[in-house]
């Protein structure tokens, strides 16, 4: 029986059993949508993507799926397929792998330390809500919220509301269902689950069929801006470390770097480390 090669990651993963799972399919060109789709659900990952041809100039074409949908921007799908690209699959020796996303094009560098770092398009900042009302939808203690910083929506190519918490401790304590603040919801808090970080986060996407996310670069990405345009560590530049995915048993880390220059352009790059988990053939 014809089937597809296909391959499992960890992205944003500093050891083994670590990280967010990442399902590739290479030559995914001749595919529907809808089997694209099937596929997602019964791998049943965060996100699952589809190398759909391309080249190293140009870029490589790549969809990206969750069990509910197609998006058009996430970041660990972003890094782990551009790595399958270079480290495994050898279809580019360049130092910037670039892929082609709904949302855009997308850099990849390769970095040092088996770091790999993504650049994210320029934020689009939306509303800001009410503290009050963002506490009463989520279920938390308003003192958990920390009211110094806008509970607001950012975007760099998928969209995320940001929720400032005042530690840790709440960010742990925080159990989201669905609600009508968005379908993506982005909490952090200052202090890390280690002492190699300095943050924080939890992701809840249930619309998407992600109850909670061990790793969000895209979310992250949404973070680093908020983080520069707000100046949460009183600088417009920041280059801090996110731990993410402890609740849930796949321990995380995301590296942020981010400005905003004076003509209020950004720059933004989501940095981690991935690990090739298996191989296979997905029998059609």
């Amino acid at each position: 029986m014809a089937g597809k090669e296909y391959y499992l990651t960890d992205v944003f993963a500093e050891g083994p059993y670590a990280g967010n799972r990442l399902a590739t399919i290479i030559d995914a060109s001749d595919l529907s949508s809808a089997e694209m789709q099937r596929i997602a659900l019964a791998f049943n990952f965060a996100e699952t993507t589809f190398i759909c041809g391309g080249n190293s100039e140009e870029g490589f074409n790549v969809r990206i799926f969750t069990p509910a949908a197609e998006i058009p921007f996430a970041g660990h799908p972003t890094l782990g397929t551009a790595y399958l690209l270079r480290q495994v699959l050898k279809y580019s020796d360049a130092q910037v792998v670039k892929l082609n996303l709904a949302a855009g094009k997308i850099p990849v560098t390769f970095g040092r330390d088996h770091v790999l770092w993504m650049q994210q398009h320029q934020p689009v900042f939306g509303e800001q809500l009410e503290h009050e009302f963002v506490a009463e939808q989520l279920g938390i203690d308003i003192k958990d919220v920390n009211t110094g910083y806008p509970c607001q929506y950012v975007s760099t190519g998928l969209r995320f509301l940001m929720i400032p918490l005042v530690s840790i401790e709440a960010l742990k304590r925080v159990s989201v269902d669905v609600n009508d603040l968005a379908p993506s919801v982005f909490l952090f808090a200052e202090g890390g689950y280690d002492d190699d970080q300095q943050m924080s986060a939890r992701m809840f996407a249930a619309e998407f069929g992600i109850i909670e996310d061990p790793a969000t670069g895209s979310a992250n990405g949404c973070l680093a801006a908020y983080l520069a345009e707000h100046r949460y560590f009183g600088s417009s530049e920041i280059d801090v470390r996110v731990g993410q995915g402890y609740e849930v048993q796949r321990p995380s880390q995301l590296y942020l770097r981010a400005s905003k220059d004076r003509e209020g352009k950004f720059d933004i790059n989501v940095g981690g480390r991935v690990n090739l988990v298996a191989r296979g053939q997905w029998l059609l």
